[in-house]
Protein backbone atom coordinates (compact mmCIF):
# COMPACT_ATOMS: atom_id res chain seq x y z
CA UNK A 1 0.00 0.00 0.00
CA UNK A 2 1.47 3.40 -1.36
CA UNK A 3 2.23 5.94 2.21
CA UNK A 4 -0.03 8.35 0.56
CA UNK A 5 -3.32 6.15 0.49
CA UNK A 6 -2.22 4.66 3.74
CA UNK A 7 -2.11 8.49 4.89
CA UNK A 8 -5.40 8.83 3.15
CA UNK A 9 -7.38 5.84 4.74
CA UNK A 10 -5.67 6.97 8.12
CA UNK A 11 -7.27 10.00 8.23
CA UNK A 12 -10.76 9.19 7.12
CA UNK A 13 -10.66 6.50 9.97
CA UNK A 14 -9.66 9.17 12.61
CA UNK A 15 -12.32 11.38 11.25
CA UNK A 16 -15.03 9.38 11.87
CA UNK A 17 -13.85 8.57 15.57
CA UNK A 18 -14.28 12.69 15.58
CA UNK A 19 -17.51 12.62 14.51
CA UNK A 20 -18.57 9.80 16.89
CA UNK A 21 -17.24 11.74 19.61
CA UNK A 22 -18.86 15.19 18.59
CA UNK A 23 -22.18 13.27 18.60
CA UNK A 24 -21.64 12.21 22.01
CA UNK A 25 -20.68 8.34 21.05
CA UNK A 26 -17.21 7.96 21.89
CA UNK A 27 -16.74 4.03 21.63
CA UNK A 28 -13.69 4.51 24.00
CA UNK A 29 -15.53 5.44 27.02
CA UNK A 30 -17.61 2.04 26.87
CA UNK A 31 -16.25 -0.15 29.30
CA UNK A 32 -18.10 -3.39 29.78
CA UNK A 33 -20.27 -5.26 27.03
CA UNK A 34 -22.32 -8.01 28.46
CA UNK A 35 -21.47 -11.31 25.83
CA UNK A 36 -24.19 -14.09 26.27
CA UNK A 37 -22.12 -16.74 24.10
CA UNK A 38 -18.81 -17.39 22.03
CA UNK A 39 -19.32 -17.53 18.20
CA UNK A 40 -18.30 -21.84 19.00
CA UNK A 41 -20.68 -22.20 21.38
CA UNK A 42 -23.45 -20.61 19.60
CA UNK A 43 -22.58 -23.52 16.32
CA UNK A 44 -21.54 -26.15 18.99
CA UNK A 45 -25.53 -26.66 18.88
CA UNK A 46 -26.37 -26.79 15.57
CA UNK A 47 -26.11 -30.18 13.75
CA UNK A 48 -25.42 -31.44 10.29
CA UNK A 49 -29.01 -33.06 10.39
CA UNK A 50 -30.62 -29.50 10.74
CA UNK A 51 -28.80 -27.64 8.74
CA UNK A 52 -29.74 -30.20 5.86
CA UNK A 53 -33.36 -29.58 6.74
CA UNK A 54 -33.42 -26.17 7.22
CA UNK A 55 -32.36 -25.90 3.47
CA UNK A 56 -35.15 -28.24 2.56
CA UNK A 57 -37.29 -26.32 4.68
CA UNK A 58 -38.28 -29.53 6.07
CA UNK A 59 -41.43 -29.10 8.37
CA UNK A 60 -39.30 -31.84 10.71
CA UNK A 61 -37.02 -28.69 11.83
CA UNK A 62 -40.15 -27.94 14.43
CA UNK A 63 -39.76 -31.13 15.74
CA UNK A 64 -36.05 -31.08 16.24
CA UNK A 65 -35.20 -27.53 17.49
CA UNK A 66 -36.09 -27.88 20.84
CA UNK A 67 -33.72 -31.31 21.03
CA UNK A 68 -31.06 -30.11 19.00
CA UNK A 69 -30.82 -26.55 18.51
CA UNK A 70 -31.52 -24.64 21.74
CA UNK A 71 -29.96 -21.29 20.57
CA UNK A 72 -31.89 -21.31 17.57
CA UNK A 73 -34.20 -18.84 17.62
CA UNK A 74 -33.08 -17.71 20.93
CA UNK A 75 -31.62 -14.23 21.41
CA UNK A 76 -27.81 -13.72 21.77
CA UNK A 77 -25.27 -11.48 22.07
CA UNK A 78 -21.66 -11.86 21.28
CA UNK A 79 -18.89 -9.79 20.15
CA UNK A 80 -15.56 -9.52 18.79
CA UNK A 81 -13.42 -7.60 15.62
CA UNK A 82 -14.86 -7.33 12.51
CA UNK A 83 -12.92 -9.26 9.65
CA UNK A 84 -14.90 -9.00 6.67
CA UNK A 85 -18.11 -6.64 5.32
CA UNK A 86 -20.07 -7.15 2.01
CA UNK A 87 -23.81 -6.40 0.87
CA UNK A 88 -24.45 -3.15 2.46
CA UNK A 89 -27.77 -1.97 0.54
CA UNK A 90 -30.42 -2.57 2.80
CA UNK A 91 -28.84 -5.40 4.11
CA UNK A 92 -25.18 -6.34 5.16
CA UNK A 93 -23.24 -8.82 6.45
CA UNK A 94 -20.21 -8.79 9.03
CA UNK A 95 -18.08 -11.52 10.20
CA UNK A 96 -17.04 -11.18 13.46
CA UNK A 97 -13.84 -13.08 14.98
CA UNK A 98 -14.03 -13.84 19.08
CA UNK A 99 -11.12 -16.29 20.59
CA UNK A 100 -13.32 -19.68 19.39
CA UNK A 101 -13.57 -18.52 15.50
CA UNK A 102 -16.45 -16.36 13.34
CA UNK A 103 -20.13 -16.11 13.32
CA UNK A 104 -21.40 -14.08 10.43
CA UNK A 105 -24.18 -11.24 10.94
CA UNK A 106 -26.86 -10.16 9.63
CA UNK A 107 -27.81 -6.94 9.50
CA UNK A 108 -31.14 -5.44 7.60
CA UNK A 109 -32.11 -2.06 7.62
CA UNK A 110 -35.67 -2.68 8.77
CA UNK A 111 -34.68 -4.55 11.77
CA UNK A 112 -32.12 -2.24 13.16
CA UNK A 113 -33.49 1.19 11.96
CA UNK A 114 -32.19 3.78 9.53
CA UNK A 115 -30.42 5.88 11.78
CA UNK A 116 -28.13 2.58 13.38
CA UNK A 117 -27.87 1.38 9.82
CA UNK A 118 -26.06 4.29 8.47
CA UNK A 119 -23.70 4.70 11.58
CA UNK A 120 -23.25 0.10 11.24
CA UNK A 121 -22.10 0.95 7.17
CA UNK A 122 -19.81 3.53 8.19
CA UNK A 123 -18.04 0.42 10.55
CA UNK A 124 -14.69 -0.55 9.27
CA UNK A 125 -12.58 -4.05 9.09
CA UNK A 126 -10.77 -3.97 12.29
CA UNK A 127 -13.45 -2.52 14.60
CA UNK A 128 -14.53 -4.37 17.84
CA UNK A 129 -18.35 -4.25 17.82
CA UNK A 130 -21.13 -5.83 20.24
CA UNK A 131 -23.91 -7.54 18.42
CA UNK A 132 -27.52 -8.77 20.02
CA UNK A 133 -29.74 -10.67 17.94
CA UNK A 134 -31.96 -13.91 17.17
CA UNK A 135 -29.82 -16.48 15.98
CA UNK A 136 -30.70 -18.01 12.91
CA UNK A 137 -29.13 -20.97 9.75
CA UNK A 138 -29.37 -18.62 6.05
CA UNK A 139 -30.33 -20.50 2.62
CA UNK A 140 -27.35 -21.91 2.35
CA UNK A 141 -26.52 -23.30 5.70
CA UNK A 142 -24.59 -20.87 8.12
CA UNK A 143 -25.16 -20.44 11.04
CA UNK A 144 -25.85 -16.54 11.32
CA UNK A 145 -27.38 -13.74 14.15
CA UNK A 146 -30.35 -11.40 12.99
CA UNK A 147 -29.19 -8.34 14.21
CA UNK A 148 -31.16 -5.73 16.59
CA UNK A 149 -28.80 -4.25 18.13
CA UNK A 150 -25.10 -3.12 17.10
CA UNK A 151 -22.57 -1.02 19.63
CA UNK A 152 -18.88 0.26 18.55
CA UNK A 153 -16.87 -0.91 21.52
CA UNK A 154 -13.32 0.42 20.00
CA UNK A 155 -12.67 2.18 17.04
CA UNK A 156 -9.53 0.50 14.55
CA UNK A 157 -7.66 3.67 13.62
CA UNK A 158 -4.90 1.35 11.85
CA UNK A 159 -5.83 -0.84 8.89
CA UNK A 160 -5.78 -5.01 9.15
CA UNK A 161 -3.66 -6.61 6.28
CA UNK A 162 -5.16 -7.19 3.28
CA UNK A 163 -7.71 -10.03 4.01
CA UNK A 164 -6.46 -12.40 0.96
CA UNK A 165 -2.29 -12.18 1.79
CA UNK A 166 -2.70 -11.53 5.68
CA UNK A 167 0.45 -10.94 7.56
CA UNK A 168 3.11 -12.93 5.59
CA UNK A 169 6.39 -11.09 6.67
CA UNK A 170 7.63 -13.37 9.36
CA UNK A 171 10.03 -10.88 11.15
CA UNK A 172 7.10 -8.48 11.01
CA UNK A 173 4.62 -11.42 12.43
CA UNK A 174 6.84 -11.77 15.74
CA UNK A 175 7.31 -8.10 15.88
CA UNK A 176 3.31 -7.29 16.00
CA UNK A 177 2.37 -10.69 17.19
CA UNK A 178 -1.25 -9.33 18.21
CA UNK A 179 -1.76 -8.47 14.14
CA UNK A 180 -0.46 -12.02 13.81
CA UNK A 181 -3.05 -13.40 16.01
CA UNK A 182 -5.99 -11.62 14.63
CA UNK A 183 -4.83 -12.66 10.74
CA UNK A 184 -3.81 -16.24 11.19
CA UNK A 185 -5.84 -18.75 12.58
CA UNK A 186 -2.99 -21.42 12.80
CA UNK A 187 -1.28 -19.03 15.24
CA UNK A 188 -4.15 -18.28 17.65
CA UNK A 189 -4.30 -22.22 17.58
CA UNK A 190 -0.28 -22.53 18.17
CA UNK A 191 -0.59 -20.88 21.36
CA UNK A 192 -4.40 -21.96 22.66
CA UNK A 193 -2.06 -25.50 22.57
CA UNK A 194 0.76 -24.67 24.22
CA UNK A 195 -1.61 -23.04 27.44
CA UNK A 196 -3.06 -26.62 27.05
CA UNK A 197 0.54 -28.43 27.36
CA UNK A 198 1.47 -26.36 30.05
CA UNK A 199 -1.98 -26.73 31.65
CA UNK A 200 -1.80 -30.47 31.01
CA UNK A 201 1.65 -30.91 32.60
CA UNK A 202 0.59 -29.31 35.66
CA UNK A 203 -2.48 -31.66 36.04
CA UNK A 204 0.11 -34.83 35.52
CA UNK A 205 2.44 -33.94 38.05
CA UNK A 206 0.18 -32.72 41.04
CA UNK A 207 -1.72 -35.96 40.27
CA UNK A 208 1.61 -37.44 41.09
CA UNK A 209 2.29 -35.75 44.24
CA UNK A 210 4.61 -32.92 43.30
CA UNK A 211 4.25 -29.08 44.79
CA UNK A 212 4.92 -26.49 42.23
CA UNK A 213 7.15 -23.71 43.66
CA UNK A 214 8.59 -20.60 42.71
CA UNK A 215 12.28 -19.50 43.22
CA UNK A 216 14.12 -16.87 43.00
CA UNK A 217 15.06 -14.98 38.79
CA UNK A 218 18.00 -13.05 40.58
CA UNK A 219 20.67 -14.75 41.84
CA UNK A 220 24.02 -13.87 42.78
CA UNK A 221 25.52 -16.95 41.45
CA UNK A 222 24.47 -18.45 38.29
CA UNK A 223 24.84 -22.14 38.94
CA UNK A 224 23.26 -25.36 37.76
CA UNK A 225 23.73 -25.37 33.68
CA UNK A 226 26.88 -25.12 31.60
CA UNK A 227 25.50 -21.61 29.94
CA UNK A 228 26.89 -17.86 30.04
CA UNK A 229 24.34 -15.73 31.83
CA UNK A 230 23.36 -12.16 31.71
CA UNK A 231 23.88 -9.45 34.44
CA UNK A 232 23.43 -6.59 35.98
CA UNK A 233 23.07 -4.56 39.09
CA UNK A 234 20.91 -4.11 41.95
CA UNK A 235 20.98 -0.11 43.05
CA UNK A 236 19.13 -0.35 46.49
CA UNK A 237 22.16 -2.84 47.71
CA UNK A 238 24.29 -1.77 44.98
CA UNK A 239 25.31 -5.63 44.35
CA UNK A 240 25.84 -7.25 40.77
CA UNK A 241 23.38 -9.96 40.00
CA UNK A 242 23.01 -12.67 37.43
CA UNK A 243 19.46 -13.77 35.91
CA UNK A 244 18.92 -17.32 36.63
CA UNK A 245 20.40 -19.89 33.84
CA UNK A 246 19.03 -22.98 35.95
CA UNK A 247 16.21 -23.80 38.40
CA UNK A 248 17.90 -27.22 40.06
CA UNK A 249 20.39 -25.51 42.62
CA UNK A 250 17.22 -23.73 44.93
CA UNK A 251 15.00 -26.51 43.97
CA UNK A 252 17.57 -29.29 45.73
CA UNK A 253 17.62 -26.63 48.66
CA UNK A 254 13.93 -27.45 48.56
CA UNK A 255 14.35 -31.33 48.92
CA UNK A 256 16.92 -30.81 51.66
CA UNK A 257 14.40 -29.22 53.58
CA UNK A 258 12.04 -31.88 53.39
CA UNK A 259 9.76 -31.18 49.98
CA UNK A 260 10.26 -34.44 48.94
CA UNK A 261 8.56 -33.85 45.29
CA UNK A 262 8.72 -30.30 43.59
CA UNK A 263 8.67 -28.53 39.92
CA UNK A 264 8.85 -25.17 38.81
CA UNK A 265 8.02 -23.62 35.47
CA UNK A 266 9.79 -20.43 34.86
CA UNK A 267 11.67 -18.49 32.66
CA UNK A 268 15.46 -18.18 32.62
CA UNK A 269 18.09 -16.65 31.29
CA UNK A 270 21.04 -17.46 28.83
CA UNK A 271 23.57 -15.26 26.49
CA UNK A 272 23.65 -17.15 24.02
CA UNK A 273 22.51 -16.50 20.45
CA UNK A 274 19.39 -16.88 18.56
CA UNK A 275 18.54 -19.64 15.94
CA UNK A 276 15.43 -22.39 15.37
CA UNK A 277 15.70 -23.52 18.82
CA UNK A 278 17.44 -20.97 20.76
CA UNK A 279 16.04 -17.81 22.32
CA UNK A 280 17.96 -15.95 25.31
CA UNK A 281 14.90 -16.08 26.59
CA UNK A 282 12.96 -19.41 27.47
CA UNK A 283 10.63 -21.42 29.52
CA UNK A 284 12.13 -24.34 31.45
CA UNK A 285 10.65 -26.54 34.10
CA UNK A 286 12.96 -29.00 36.31
CA UNK A 287 11.42 -30.76 38.52
CA UNK A 288 13.16 -33.15 41.78
CA UNK A 289 11.84 -36.17 43.27
CA UNK A 290 13.35 -37.68 46.68
CA UNK A 291 14.15 -41.33 46.76
CA UNK A 292 14.66 -42.27 42.94
CA UNK A 293 17.41 -42.14 40.53
CA UNK A 294 17.68 -41.17 36.84
CA UNK A 295 15.84 -44.89 35.52
CA UNK A 296 12.81 -43.24 38.14
CA UNK A 297 13.09 -40.14 35.89
CA UNK A 298 13.01 -41.73 32.98
CA UNK A 299 9.88 -43.49 33.87
CA UNK A 300 8.13 -40.16 34.36
CA UNK A 301 9.06 -38.69 31.33
CA UNK A 302 8.14 -41.22 29.25
CA UNK A 303 5.13 -41.31 30.86
CA UNK A 304 4.21 -37.39 30.62
CA UNK A 305 4.92 -36.92 27.53
CA UNK A 306 2.51 -39.81 26.43
CA UNK A 307 -0.73 -38.06 28.74
CA UNK A 308 0.18 -34.47 27.12
CA UNK A 309 0.38 -35.98 22.96
CA UNK A 310 -3.04 -37.95 24.21
CA UNK A 311 -4.91 -35.11 26.13
CA UNK A 312 -3.57 -32.33 24.09
CA UNK A 313 -3.83 -33.96 20.34
CA UNK A 314 -5.71 -36.89 21.06
CA UNK A 315 -3.13 -39.43 19.85
CA UNK A 316 0.40 -40.37 20.48
CA UNK A 317 1.18 -40.51 16.97
CA UNK A 318 2.92 -36.65 16.25
CA UNK A 319 4.20 -35.76 12.78
CA UNK A 320 6.73 -32.83 12.89
CA UNK A 321 8.16 -31.81 9.50
CA UNK A 322 6.26 -34.42 7.48
CA UNK A 323 8.11 -37.43 9.86
CA UNK A 324 5.43 -39.22 12.24
CA UNK A 325 7.14 -40.28 15.86
CA UNK A 326 5.01 -42.22 18.21
CA UNK A 327 5.37 -41.17 22.16
CA UNK A 328 2.97 -44.72 22.45
CA UNK A 329 5.87 -47.14 21.92
CA UNK A 330 8.38 -47.70 24.71
CA UNK A 331 11.17 -45.60 24.36
CA UNK A 332 14.61 -46.71 22.87
CA UNK A 333 17.31 -46.59 25.87
CA UNK A 334 20.83 -46.79 24.70
CA UNK A 335 24.27 -45.33 26.37
CA UNK A 336 26.30 -42.74 25.34
CA UNK A 337 29.25 -44.79 24.43
CA UNK A 338 27.11 -47.18 22.35
CA UNK A 339 25.61 -43.95 20.48
CA UNK A 340 29.02 -43.00 19.44
CA UNK A 341 29.76 -46.94 18.74
CA UNK A 342 26.46 -47.51 16.47
CA UNK A 343 26.70 -44.34 14.88
CA UNK A 344 30.56 -43.14 14.16
CA UNK A 345 31.86 -46.52 14.56
CA UNK A 346 34.24 -45.43 17.87
CA UNK A 347 34.48 -47.80 20.83
CA UNK A 348 35.43 -45.22 23.77
CA UNK A 349 35.36 -48.86 25.80
CA UNK A 350 38.44 -49.19 24.06
CA UNK A 351 39.78 -45.80 24.54
CA UNK A 352 41.82 -45.42 27.48
CA UNK A 353 43.47 -42.42 27.24
CA UNK A 354 43.08 -38.98 26.57
CA UNK A 355 45.72 -39.43 23.68
CA UNK A 356 43.52 -41.90 22.29
CA UNK A 357 40.80 -39.64 22.32
CA UNK A 358 42.68 -37.41 20.85
CA UNK A 359 44.20 -39.56 18.07
CA UNK A 360 40.00 -40.79 17.34
CA UNK A 361 39.37 -37.48 17.04
CA UNK A 362 42.08 -36.24 14.18
CA UNK A 363 41.01 -39.38 12.57
CA UNK A 364 37.42 -38.21 12.43
CA UNK A 365 38.04 -34.61 12.09
CA UNK A 366 36.74 -33.96 15.39
CA UNK A 367 37.88 -30.61 16.31
CA UNK A 368 38.02 -30.04 20.27
CA UNK A 369 40.26 -27.88 22.18
CA UNK A 370 43.41 -28.07 24.65
CA UNK A 371 41.48 -28.14 27.41
CA UNK A 372 39.10 -31.10 26.40
CA UNK A 373 39.42 -34.31 28.56
CA UNK A 374 38.44 -37.84 27.20
CA UNK A 375 35.16 -37.34 28.10
CA UNK A 376 34.68 -34.16 26.26
CA UNK A 377 35.82 -35.68 23.45
CA UNK A 378 33.56 -38.68 23.59
CA UNK A 379 30.34 -35.62 23.62
CA UNK A 380 31.77 -34.10 21.07
CA UNK A 381 31.33 -37.31 18.92
CA UNK A 382 27.85 -38.18 19.87
CA UNK A 383 27.13 -34.85 18.77
CA UNK A 384 29.05 -34.69 15.58
CA UNK A 385 27.99 -37.85 14.78
CA UNK A 386 24.67 -39.11 16.53
CA UNK A 387 22.35 -36.80 17.85
CA UNK A 388 21.25 -36.29 14.19
CA UNK A 389 19.96 -39.88 14.00
CA UNK A 390 17.89 -40.38 17.31
CA UNK A 391 13.98 -39.24 15.91
CA UNK A 392 12.25 -41.32 17.67
CA UNK A 393 12.21 -40.95 21.52
CA UNK A 394 14.98 -42.26 22.70
CA UNK A 395 16.88 -42.12 26.09
CA UNK A 396 20.58 -41.17 26.04
CA UNK A 397 22.53 -42.63 29.47
CA UNK A 398 25.74 -42.51 31.22
CA UNK A 399 27.31 -39.50 30.31
CA UNK A 400 31.21 -38.80 31.20
CA UNK A 401 32.11 -37.01 34.52
CA UNK A 402 33.53 -33.84 32.87
CA UNK A 403 30.75 -32.77 31.50
CA UNK A 404 28.25 -33.59 34.26
CA UNK A 405 29.32 -31.51 37.59
CA UNK A 406 26.23 -31.74 39.71
CA UNK A 407 25.57 -36.30 38.50
CA UNK A 408 26.16 -39.15 40.84
CA UNK A 409 28.69 -41.17 39.09
CA UNK A 410 28.06 -44.88 38.46
CA UNK A 411 28.99 -47.19 41.29
CA UNK A 412 30.71 -49.28 38.74
CA UNK A 413 32.61 -47.04 36.07
CA UNK A 414 33.60 -43.99 38.14
CA UNK A 415 34.74 -42.32 34.61
CA UNK A 416 31.05 -42.12 33.81
CA UNK A 417 27.38 -40.53 35.52
CA UNK A 418 24.22 -41.49 36.27
CA UNK A 419 22.71 -39.12 33.50
CA UNK A 420 20.72 -39.12 30.22
CA UNK A 421 19.41 -36.20 27.55
CA UNK A 422 16.17 -37.20 25.85
CA UNK A 423 16.15 -36.94 22.00
CA UNK A 424 13.14 -36.42 19.50
CA UNK A 425 13.68 -35.56 15.98
CA UNK A 426 17.27 -35.36 16.49
CA UNK A 427 16.96 -32.58 19.67
CA UNK A 428 17.73 -32.86 23.06
CA UNK A 429 13.91 -32.42 24.92
CA UNK A 430 15.59 -33.17 28.43
CA UNK A 431 18.35 -33.44 30.59
CA UNK A 432 17.90 -35.71 33.60
CA UNK A 433 20.45 -37.15 36.69
CA UNK A 434 20.85 -38.83 39.77
CA UNK A 435 21.40 -36.31 41.36
CA UNK A 436 25.21 -35.64 43.30
CA UNK A 437 24.64 -35.47 47.17
CA UNK A 438 27.89 -36.45 48.66
CA UNK A 439 29.08 -32.74 49.38
CA UNK A 440 32.55 -33.73 49.27
CA UNK A 441 32.78 -34.46 46.28
CA UNK A 442 30.39 -31.48 45.04
CA UNK A 443 32.81 -29.04 45.98
CA UNK A 444 35.57 -31.11 43.93
CA UNK A 445 33.27 -30.90 41.24
CA UNK A 446 32.53 -27.16 41.59
CA UNK A 447 36.89 -26.63 41.66
CA UNK A 448 37.23 -27.89 38.98
CA UNK A 449 35.00 -25.66 36.97
CA UNK A 450 36.50 -22.88 38.77
CA UNK A 451 39.52 -23.56 37.14
CA UNK A 452 37.57 -24.48 33.75
CA UNK A 453 36.54 -20.59 34.45
CA UNK A 454 39.97 -19.64 35.38
CA UNK A 455 41.28 -21.13 31.71
CA UNK A 456 38.72 -19.09 29.67
CA UNK A 457 35.19 -21.01 29.90
CA UNK A 458 32.91 -18.52 30.23
CA UNK A 459 29.81 -20.79 30.70
CA UNK A 460 31.70 -23.02 33.75
CA UNK A 461 29.85 -22.87 37.32
CA UNK A 462 31.38 -20.64 39.92
CA UNK A 463 31.54 -22.69 43.83
CA UNK A 464 27.75 -21.68 45.50
CA UNK A 465 28.68 -22.03 49.18
CA UNK A 466 25.72 -21.73 50.37
CA UNK A 467 24.31 -24.52 48.34
CA UNK A 468 27.13 -26.53 49.44
CA UNK A 469 25.66 -25.60 53.35
CA UNK A 470 22.65 -27.26 52.16
CA UNK A 471 24.21 -30.44 50.99
CA UNK A 472 26.24 -30.60 53.85
CA UNK A 473 22.78 -30.63 56.27
CA UNK A 474 22.06 -33.44 53.98
CA UNK A 475 20.04 -34.06 50.66
CA UNK A 476 18.06 -37.56 50.12
CA UNK A 477 18.97 -39.65 47.39
CA UNK A 478 17.30 -37.72 44.45
CA UNK A 479 16.35 -37.89 40.70
CA UNK A 480 16.50 -34.31 39.00
CA UNK A 481 15.32 -33.51 35.56
CA UNK A 482 14.99 -30.41 33.19
CA UNK A 483 12.92 -29.70 30.52
CA UNK A 484 12.76 -27.42 27.35
CA UNK A 485 9.23 -26.49 27.26
CA UNK A 486 9.20 -24.72 23.61
CA UNK A 487 11.01 -27.51 22.25
CA UNK A 488 8.39 -29.71 23.52
CA UNK A 489 5.77 -27.26 22.02
CA UNK A 490 7.28 -26.96 18.73
CA UNK A 491 6.92 -31.00 18.44
CA UNK A 492 3.26 -31.13 19.31
CA UNK A 493 2.64 -27.76 17.78
CA UNK A 494 4.56 -28.73 14.02
CA UNK A 495 6.38 -25.48 14.56
CA UNK A 496 9.00 -25.14 12.47
CA UNK A 497 10.85 -22.34 15.40
CA UNK A 498 11.43 -21.46 18.47
CA UNK A 499 9.85 -17.76 17.87
CA UNK A 500 6.64 -19.96 16.65
CA UNK A 501 5.60 -21.16 19.98
CA UNK A 502 6.96 -17.75 21.98
CA UNK A 503 4.41 -14.90 22.46
CA UNK A 504 7.17 -12.04 22.09
CA UNK A 505 10.49 -13.84 21.37
CA UNK A 506 13.69 -11.67 21.50
CA UNK A 507 14.43 -9.61 18.57
CA UNK A 508 16.74 -7.15 17.58
CA UNK A 509 15.73 -3.46 18.01
CA UNK A 510 14.97 -1.48 14.71
CA UNK A 511 17.17 0.54 13.02
CA UNK A 512 15.80 4.38 14.52
CA UNK A 513 15.14 6.92 11.35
Amino acid sequence: MEAQELSQLLQVRRDKLSELQGEGRDPFKITKFDRSHTSAQIKENYTEEERELKKRGSDEVEIIKAKISPFDGQVVSVAGRIMSKRGMGKVGFVHVADLDGQIQLFVKKDILGEEEYNRFKKLDIGDIIGAKGEVFTTQTGEISIRVDEITLLSKSLLPLPEKFHGMTDTDLRYRQRYIDLIMNEDVKKTFINRSKILASIRSYLNGQGFLEVETPMLVSNAGGAAARPFETHFNALDEDFKLRISLELYLKRLIVGGFDRVYEIGRVFRNEGLDTRHNPEFTLMELYQAYTDYHGMMDLTENMYRHVAQEVLGTTKIVYNGIEMDLGKPFERITMVDAVKKYAGVDFNEITTLEEARAAADKHHVEYEERHKKGDILNLFFEEFAEEHLIQPTFVMDHPVEISPLTKKKPENPDYVERFEFFMNGWEMANAYSELNDPIDQRERFKAQEELLAQGDEEANTTDEDFMRALEIGMPPTGGIGFGIDRMCMLLTDSPAIRDVLLFPTMKPLAKD
